[in-house]
Formats: C-alpha cells, structure tokens, sequence
C-alpha cells in the first residue's frame, strides 16, 4: 500500500480547490417587477449553495427482501441571504413579486406561471474569474421573503434571507 505524501495530495488538488466566496447569484425578474439584476448580483451576501436534487427511494418487495429502485427526482429549495440597502430596492421587488403571486389584502394573483416563474443561475468562479462551473434554475419564484432584524443592540447592516421555489436544475453535466 502506498502512503501518499502532502506533494501527492497538491498534485491532485487541481487549481487549489474550488473557493466557496467565489461565486455569482444572477436573479433574473419577471417583466412585470423589473428588479435590478447587477444590483441583486452584488448584495447577494451567502447563498444555501448549490441546491440539491434527490432521487426518492422506491422499495420493491421480493421474497422477504428488498429491491431499492429509483423513484421520482425532487430538487430542493435554494436560500439568499441579501443585504439591504437604505432605498430597499431589493426588498421592494421581492414583496412586489411575491405579492403579485397572491396580494396580501385579497387572495388572488397570478395564475399562469408564465408570468411568475423566472430562472436563476448560480457560476462558480476561479480566483480568474473565470466560470468553473454553471447551474440554470429553473422556475423559480419567492417562496419566503423573510423578516429583517431590527434593534437598538446591534450596529450591523441589515439583512434579509429568501428561499426560493426550485422546478428543476441544469448544468453543463445534465443538459
């Protein structure tokens, strides 16, 4: 058995590794909201990461055991944290989406998807810049505007978390 050394290792880990403060959130908005995409491009602070996507389990019965057969694929839900800033320009845009989806005051909204669904696309970046990699998400739109933090202890500029509906995911390695 061969004991690998540390320069084994370096020869392996190409590029230095991929760097998780490398990346770029592009939310693209429906017509109908016209947020700023650059401008969410830049106060997208964190993102949950890549979102998963999962094969559900089907367990097929045979004669006392248990065939395990892919089911369905669900994808999960894709989290932002934002930061805010004074003119609330994002903040606005996400309660203008999702209140067009279903209006606070008389539950109704939208309801061809069409007109609220919109794709995001998250890249992963060299310390270039250049794109290591590339996920299309599609169908999205604002499940949970999340509350903003507010008190007389804290000197911090203000933040806000948005999950967001995922239909389904491409990369260069699924499309």
């Amino acid at each position: 058995m061969a004991i690998l050394g540390i320069d084994d290792f370096k020869s392996k880990l190409t590029g230095g590794g991929a760097r998780s403060t490398l990346y770029k959130a592009t939310v693209n908005y429906p017509s109908f909201v016209g947020g700023d995409v650059e401008l969410t491009s830049f106060l997208i602070k964190a993102s949950s990461g890549l979102p998963a996507s999962n094969l559900e389990e089907l367990p097929v019965p045979f004669r006392g055991r248990v065939l395990k057969m892919a089911g369905s694929r669900t994808f999960d839900d894709w989290t932002t944290t934002i930061i805010n800033d004074t003119d609330f320009r994002i903040r606005n845009d996400l309660e203008k989406w999702s209140n067009a989806i279903n209006e606070h005051s008389a539950n109704t909204g939208l309801t061809n998807t069409n007109d609220y669904f919109a794709d995001m696309v998250i890249e992963q970046l060299d310390r270039d810049g250049s794109v290591l990699k590339r996920y299309d998400f599609r169908g999205c739109w604002p499940k949970t505007v999340a509350a903003i933090a507010v008190g007389y202890e804290s000197e911090q500029i203000e933040e806000f978390e948005c999950t967001w509906a995922v239909q389904y995911w491409e990369s260069d390695t699924t499309s």
